[in-house]
């Protein structure tokens, strides 16, 4: 499968809510970049990662377009999440169900077929900013 065939059923899977699709496209030692956050690795703590985030949030991912390398080991993905801010999250403002829109991007490194990288990024202030309103 092509990096940007891989990239959009990750993000199928997201937008399906089906966690273990989306944990089965990732290396078993991917690295997991959050958004101004620390690096956590392995497939096990990205599952606990989006145990929290399914917890806290509800997000849908639209208008995305994937760019990938000739190689097929690289990819970057473009889009915009549509949220909902369901629990509070540590160190954040107090969820009281805000909606949010946030532009986002992400990239990706490519082994063995699976996703070995995924960093995340958007503008927290942005975010803030909408949850705080």
């Amino acid at each position: 499968m092509s990096a940007a065939g891989l990239i959009t059923r990750y993000y199928d899977a997201f937008n399906a809510g089906d966690m273990d699709a989306m944990l089965g496209l990732l290396h078993e030692d991917v690295a997991h970049d959050i958004n101004q956050g620390r690096r956590e690795v392995g497939r096990h703590a990205f599952g606990h990662f989006m145990e929290r985030m399914n917890r806290c949030y509800r997000e849908q991912i639209s208008d995305i377009v994937v760019m990938a390398n000739d190689e097929d080991t690289r990819a970057a993905a473009e889009f915009v999440v549509h949220g909902e801010y369901l629990a509070s999250d540590a160190g954040l403002p107090e969820a009281k169900g805000q909606r949010y829109v946030l532009r986002a991007g992400a990239f990706f490194e490519i082994r063995e077929g699976r996703i070995a990288r995924v960093t995340n990024y958007y503008n927290l202030e942005h975010w803030l900013q909408q949850v705080r309103s």
